[in-house]
């Protein structure tokens, strides 16, 4: 698939349950906004109860620094899922607005069970793509079948490794700012 601006580069972190994934794409989101990286999408930031179980979810917008919670209060016994279908609509509209040319790097927090099902962020992704954004994610069992048949065999798979996806992510904004001009093509 080839967009307006060359190839399409996507990559997703592909990780364990139980892997704090959230504070892995923070930690690449400080190193690249450190090397001056325009970056849009959003992080999931989840708040602990006394118990030590996610109670809260929020989404916080790259661009803008918007929060927006994306949970529903279910109760104490509850077991289902807490994503609110509603929260995270909102979120992508939101998201949508903000993909354009200035975007170097989109970072999506999860492609999960809602983008799985065609909900979610999804359109978010396709709006990424079809703009000519690099897209970083993060997808886990069960998910990664559904990423796979998204993506069509065109993202690349990265371990939960910092340096191989800072990595991934530099040469994906250094190819899109030569596609754009803003970057001078290095020899060799």
């Amino acid at each position: 698939m080839t967009t307006m601006t060359g190839s399409v580069r996507l990559a997703a972190v592909v990780y364990e349950a139980g892997f704090r994934i959230d504070d892995f794409l923070a930690r690449i989101v400080d190193q690249l906004r450190a090397e001056q990286v325009i970056l849009g999408g959003a992080l999931q930031e989840n708040a602990r109860d006394a118990a030590g179980l996610c109670s809260a979810m929020t989404l916080i917008d790259l661009t803008t620094q918007h929060r927006l919670g994306i949970s529903q209060a279910l109760g104490a016994q509850a077991e289902g899922c807490r994503l609110d279908p509603h929260g995270l609509t909102e979120m992508g509209a939101l998201l949508d607005r903000n993909v354009g040319r200035n975007v170097e790097l989109l970072i999506l927090n999860r492609f999960g069970k809602a983008e799985a099902e065609g909900r979610g962020l999804r359109s978010v992704f396709a709006r990424g793509i079809e703009a000519g954004v690099p897209i970083l994610t993060a997808v886990r069992p069960p998910y990664t079948q559904a990423w796979s048949e998204f993506h069509g065999g065109l993202a690349a798979d990265l371990r939960p490794d910092i340096g191989p996806a800072i990595a991934w992510c530099r040469s994906a904004v250094r190819e899109l700012r030569v596609a754009r001009g803003t970057e001078v093509a290095s020899a060799g």
